[in-house]
């Protein structure tokens, strides 16, 4: 069994390697359910998240150079890694600075790209966050915990291949949401069907999340807003005028309505994830002034403006979660050029979340759908909670049992 084998180190693998607040919960998540294992942390590129309460990340390429003649269970930690790109992957690993260069460089060059996008991960794969056996030829086990891809069927027919055929390899699959295990259904790939690992943070790390919202910015958040305040956060993507007009428009509906402030915050500092200057921009249209932006990085910190929250409201998958885990108010939001497509946000509401609270809502229906959310009985929240953290840790154990035949 996974949890028993001591003497094999278990190499955690996932998107770790750079800010997203969700895929840096992971790691701790996984490291917690497995107290007894020799555990190594690996990522596309070697970084250091520390700061931000990651961890420090080795590359993969070196790491499986280095085990190429030793045993090692590989361990993805989660996540929708399943349709990212070698593309997307070597972007979202750019410095801020040289992120606009490096896309302006490449806008009418795919096969440049793409080329460029191999070199920078040391990596030939499609989806580099999905490991080939072949890349560590003596692995014992490789579980895939968790993870998603909802729009895999949207995916070039390579990647798509490529994908099929490393999960075909593992040990042991599970996914997230129901979108996803159908598309690997109808590929012949047999996987579990388990919530994300976050649905434990409050579990696991409670006591350490209390403790950060008892001082710092967090602390100075709840005396701004002593009647509460919605933790709000939404991508980059969102930072056109006229949705970020419409954002100041709908919260400026909540604040009103509710009498809790609002508490801007970033869930991802990567390339492609949240900006500080969006935040700015719709602070500057709104009408009240029971707004504040929330500065820290550190997901500790996020966890715990999250739970102390009384509800949550934007585009992260994980905020949702968090908010799940603290048995909490949540509605997700979706881009315009979003609406009517699959996404992540959607299908994972679809498959976990509890009758009458909403799943998703266009920017236009914010206010509307925070005042369906905090209309919901807090008993079932807390039981949905409870249960969703109850079947993680059930498949969790059930997962490490198939990993180890």
């Amino acid at each position: 069994m996974l949890e028993k084998d001591a003497a094999i180190p278990v190499l955690l693998f996932g998107a770790f390697d750079r800010h997203n607040f969700g895929d840096l919960l992971f790691p701790h998540i996984a490291a917690a359910l497995l107290p007894s294992r020799r555990l190594f942390f690996a990522g596309l590129a070697a970084s250091d998240l520390t700061a931000s309460g990651g961890h420090r990340v080795g590359a993969l390429a070196e790491l499986a150079t280095a085990w190429s003649e030793r045993p090692v269970d590989i361990f993805h930690v989660g996540g929708e890694i399943l349709t990212c790109t070698a593309w997307q992957a070597a972007v979202m690993l750019l410095p801020p600075e040289e992120v606009q260069g490096v896309i302006a460089r490449f806008e009418r060059q795919p096969e440049a790209a793409r080329e460029w996008a191999h070199g920078s991960l040391h990596s030939a794969a499609l989806a580099p966050y999905a490991v080939a056996r072949a890349l560590f030829p003596r692995a014992a086990r490789i579980t895939y915990n968790a993870v998603g891809g909802v729009a895999l069927d949207a995916c070039d027919s390579a990647l798509r291949q490529e994908v099929m055929g490393n999960l075909a390899m593992a040990d042991a699959v599970s996914v997230r949401d129901r979108h996803t295990h159908a598309h690997l259904k109808v590929a012949g790939i047999r996987a579990a069907l388990m919530p994300d690992p976050a649905v434990l943070v409050a579990e696991l790390f409670g006591a350490r999340i209390r403790d950060r919202g008892a001082g710092g910015e967090v602390g100075q958040m709840a005396a701004a807003f002593p009647q509460g305040y919605v933790a709000v956060q939404f991508s980059a993507d969102f930072g056109d005028d006229a949705t970020l007009a419409e954002i100041a428009t709908q919260l400026d509906q909540v604040v009103a309505e509710t009498g809790f402030g609002v508490a801007f915050f970033r869930a991802g500092a990567a390339p492609w994830h949240d900006d500080l200057d969006c935040y700015c921009r719709v602070a500057a249209r709104m009408r009240t002034a029971a707004m504040k932006i929330f500065t820290s990085l550190d997901i500790w910190d996020i966890c715990a403006l999250i739970a102390g929250s009384r509800a949550y409201c934007g585009s992260s998958l994980h905020g949702r979660i968090v908010a799940m885990a603290y048995a909490l108010p949540r509605l997700n939001l979706l881009h315009p050029a979003q609406l009517g497509r699959p996404t992540k946000q959607a299908a994972y509401a679809a498959t976990w979340e509890m009758a009458g609270m909403p799943h998703t809502s266009g920017v236009n229906a914010i206010a509307h759908g925070m005042r369906t959310a905090l209309a919901q009985d807090a008993e079932r929240l807390r039981e949905t909670a409870r249960e969703l953290a109850a079947r993680y840790r059930a498949a969790f154990a059930a997962e490490c049992v198939r990993a180890g035949r």
